[in-house]
């Protein structure tokens, strides 16, 4: 059932947490797809499990909307009442990144359609969290299918070697790229969907997984140093239909690595 919203929650353990962030909740949600196929009530539902869970900060990593059939006018403008049930989001630190799918109906349509709730995006740009005197950096990139990434602006020079980054970064394939290029602790994507259908023996048939998202599907990778985490993401594409596949809230608990 494509509405079956399930919570997934993951420790994340990282080696240079400063005190002040263990215990950190992170909340992800990705590829809302609205309103193809993605209603209203589902996104104020997915919302409302979001204040249930009271996290520290909530991330949206990409594809607000679909290119899809409709006019590409409306396709922009779709963004504006995803961004506005958003927006009832509670947790006062929120950060939105790009997916492939914002590029092709307009960037700066749904970037400032975020703005406008208070969503500030990340595209190719970062900025700090800080909790008693300590950093945590959220950076974010541009599509890397679509678009023209840039990590040298989009990781923080000025990070400190104590400083975690948690880059949000839609397709989940340019983490071997992010890996050579380093400084960056977590990177967050969706754009697979978890290959929405899951066949019994047979797995995620491959014409359902996207390029740029073919080799890291779903859930937690180690990439060398760089960890990667795959969200289902909330909505579908090409067809409204998921089968053993689930649309996904992740909860994130930071914590130290151990020694």
């Amino acid at each position: 059932d494509r509405h079956d919203l399930e919570l997934r929650e993951q420790t994340i353990r990282l080696r240079r947490l400063p005190e002040a962030f263990h215990g950190l909740r992170i909340a992800q949600v990705s590829d809302i797809h609205y309103d193809e196929y993605t209603e209203p009530y589902f996104v104020r539902e997915v919302v409302r499990r979001i204040n249930a869970l009271n996290p520290d900060i909530v991330l949206l990593t990409g594809d607000f909307v679909t290119n899809g059939p409709l006019s590409h006018r409306i396709r922009g403008h779709l963004s504006y009442p995803c961004a506005e049930i958003l927006g009832g989001i509670q947790c006062p630190h929120r950060f939105a990144s790009l997916g492939n799918h914002d590029f092709l109906v307009g960037c700066q349509i749904v970037v400032d359609s975020l703005k406008i709730h208070g969503i500030p995006t990340l595209v190719n740009s970062y900025l700090p969290f800080e909790r008693e005197g300590s950093r945590l950096w959220f950076a974010g990139i541009r599509s890397s299918l679509e678009d023209v990434p840039d990590l040298d602006a989009a990781v923080p020079r000025q990070a400190t070697p104590g400083e975690p980054i948690i880059l949000l970064a839609h397709e989940p394939d340019y983490a071997l790229h992010v890996a050579k290029h380093g400084g960056v602790d977590l990177m967050l994507s969706g754009h697979t969907h978890g290959g929405q259908v899951h066949l019994p023996f047979l797995g995620t048939p491959r014409y359902m997984l996207p390029k740029g998202g073919r080799r890291f599907i779903h859930g937690h990778f180690d990439i060398g140093p760089l960890q990667l985490y795959v969200n289902r993401g909330i909505g579908t594409v090409k067809l409204p239909v998921r089968f053993l596949c689930p649309p996904e809230l992740t909860l994130f608990t930071l914590q130290p690595a151990e020694a």
